[in-house]
């Protein structure tokens, strides 16, 4: 098994077309990993195997390339939805889409290239500098140019019983612990057993640890549990904003929220983002349309508000007697969808936001906010892609009683955008210990419960209703006292233990 080493020396120091071929290839392998596709272990061994001719790379700046191919493969796979959004009005932006692929791509493979060069310059062949390194820069791609946090590494154990650590480290925590055992996997694989086999044993004890430890039964709803009732009309992205569509969309959400349920009224409606046409001071007829279909349910709703000359995407909360008592602004944009960084100077170009109005497309909140619904407690309402990041809720002035996320995922197409969007949605969850209430256009909409687990959806692409039990909170976690500060600090700790490491085995050999 020692070969390995050998044959990652021989492809390293070979052509290198093949070898930069191979680390593409090993990146799109371990994108396999995400949602929908859920093959972790793949991920696992892909990047044991990029780990193996990161260790043979000559310096920072091949090992910094090899950190761009990867990725660069990685994110091409991951993040393929994002064809999507261009071809719902495919005449006007369809051109864009493969250049917007590729480039977001290469731009978040760049994260992976400043890890893997920094590594290999403070501790070369050091696999504990190297998972402090791609932690610190996962930290970085989630912060940097307001953050895009999507596809992570560790998002591959969403599903899978390692998710209850993320109520420990988050997110970043499972990035941990995926390259840490790529690491070991390797090492077991070039024949260092003891230090290859300590790493995948404990792995494997946290994995069976959090199958024990998940707090299922306290997650669970109760028989005094509130009922939400999930709306989701399924209006296609290319035919929600048609004319001779709108009252159709409209009416069917009404339908769904005046039907009869299996044991009464629900306590709670909740519909999608931009759930209805008009603007918010134009929707008194619309409103009150949904208050009498609601029969006495208070119903939250997505739709747009003006203010001025500024575009805000908007969640309301209208209470029982059908008035809005509560209004949040989303406070996280989508760069390039919802506001176009300089947008007043494209917008001479004819260069808009796929999703905004005008110019600079849409005006960010104030920030993260609270929205109390009386018996139903206090929630935290995320709009969309407010989701993808975990301080839009450890912000939020309060612990919340759940997580309220309305969305709009027929942007992302029917393969993997959505059911990548959910699983984000389920470690806000299990990072938080909170329920999640999410209501999708499109879907999927769900109810998930506070250690990650969906209780109840409505399929991605049907439209329909469901009426389901709202979990209760479990206990504040650890995640959510603190945040990702801790594992940060063992990132760093673990670059600077390899980085001394290197030097001390750099010692020893000067002096033999």
């Amino acid at each position: 098994m020692a070969s390995l080493d050998a044959l990652a020396r021989q492809i390293g120091e070979g052509r290198v077309l093949p070898r930069y071929a191979l680390a593409a290839g090993l990146g799109a392998v371990a994108a396999l990993g995400q949602a929908p596709w859920g093959l972790w272990p793949l991920t696992i061994m892909a990047l044991a195997l990029v780990y193996g001719l990161w260790r043979e790379t000559g310096g920072w700046l091949s090992a910094t390339l090899l950190g761009l191919v990867a990725g660069t493969g990685h994110f091409v796979v991951a993040l393929s939805w994002i064809f999507e959004p261009f071809l719902v009005d495919a005449a006007r932006h369809g051109w864009m889409a493969p250049f917007a692929v590729l480039g977001l791509s290469v731009f978040m493979a760049s994260y992976w290239a400043v890890a893997l060069g920094a590594a290999r310059a403070l501790a070369p062949r050091s696999g504990v500098a190297l998972v402090g390194a791609f932690v610190i820069g996962e930290a970085l791609r989630g912060w940097l140019f307001t953050g895009f946090a999507w596809a992570q590494v560790g998002h591959v154990l969403i599903d899978t019983a390692l998710l209850h650590w993320a109520s420990f480290g988050g997110g970043l925590g499972l990035c941990a612990l995926i390259i840490g055992a790529a690491v070991a996997l390797w090492h077991l694989g070039a024949g260092r057993r003891v230090a290859g086999a300590a790493g995948l044993a404990g792995l494997a004890l946290l994995y069976g640890g959090g199958a024990a430890l998940t707090p299922v039964e306290a997650a669970a709803p109760g028989p005094e549990a509130q009922t939400v009732r999930l709306v989701q009309p399924n209006a296609a992205q290319h035919e929600k904003w048609l004319p001779e569509n709108l009252q159709m969309f409209y009416d069917r959400q009404r339908q769904f929220t005046a039907a009869p349920g299996e044991t009464g009224r629900p306590d709670l409606v909740v519909w999608p983002e931009t759930a209805i046409p008009t603007f918010l001071h134009q929707s008194d007829d619309l409103l009150g349309g949904i208050a009498a279909s609601a029969q006495g349910a208070p119903v939250v709703l997505g739709l747009r508000r003006l203010d001025g000359q500024r575009y805000y995407n908007s969640l309301l909360y209208m209470d029982g007697e059908g008035i809005v008592d509560q209004v949040y602004d989303k406070h996280h944009l989508v760069p390039f969808g919802e506001f176009m960084p300089l947008g007043d100077l494209m917008a001479r170009f004819g260069i808009h936001g796929l999703a905004a109005e005008e110019g600079g497309g849409y005006s960010a909140g104030p920030g993260a906010e609270i929205v109390d619904m009386r018996p139903l407690g206090r929630a935290v309402p995320l709009i969309c892609y407010e989701g993808v990041f975990a301080r839009n809720i450890t912000s939020a002035p309060a612990r919340p009683d759940m997580i309220l996320m309305i969305t709009n995922d027929a942007w992302f197409g029917k393969v993997s955008g959505p059911y990548q969007h959910l699983a984000q949605g389920r470690l806000r969850s299990a990072e938080q210990g909170l329920p999640m209430v999410r209501v999708a256009n499109t879907g999927v909409s769900a109810m998930v419960d506070g250690t990650g687990r969906v209780l109840a959806h409505i399929p991605l692409g049907e439209a329909g209703w469901i009426d389901t039990p709202l979990p209760p909170p479990l206990p504040a976690t650890l995640y959510s006292r603190t945040g990702d500060a801790p594992v940060l600090v063992l990132a760093a700790l673990l670059m600077l233990a390899g980085a001394l490491l290197a030097r001390r085995v750099k010692g020893h050999r000067v002096s033999d």
